[in-house]
C-alpha cells in the first residue's frame, strides 16, 4: 500500500487515466499541463501542488478527495 499522499495520488492518477483509455499526453492536454509533468506526477517524482492535483482530477471527471483516499484505505473507485 502506498504510504504517502503523493504516491496514493500518483497511483490513482495512473489507474484512472488508463481506465479511461487516455494517454499521458491526452490527459495533459485536458488538464492544460505538460505531458512530461503528468508522467513525473504519475511516477511520484513531483510534489504536485493542490491546484494541479485538482486540474488533473477534473480532467478525469473525479473529485480530488476521492483520488487521495486515506492512508489506511486504497483510493476510491477500485
Amino acid at each position: 500500500m502506498p504510504s504517502t499522499a503523493r504516491q496514493r495520488f500518483a497511483d490513482a492518477l495512473r489507474r484512472l487515466r488508463q481506465e479511461k483509455g487516455l494517454s499521458q499526453e491526452e490527459l495533459a492536454e485536458k488538464a492544460d499541463l505538460h505531458r512530461n509533468y503528468v508522467g513525473s506526477v504519475e511516477r511520484g517524482e513531483r510534489n504536485v501542488g493542490v491546484d494541479n492535483m485538482e486540474r488533473l482530477a477534473q480532467a478525469l471527471g473525479q473529485e480530488l478527495v476521492d483520488m487521495l483516499g486515506r492512508s489506511d484505505d486504497s483510493p476510491t473507485g477500485s
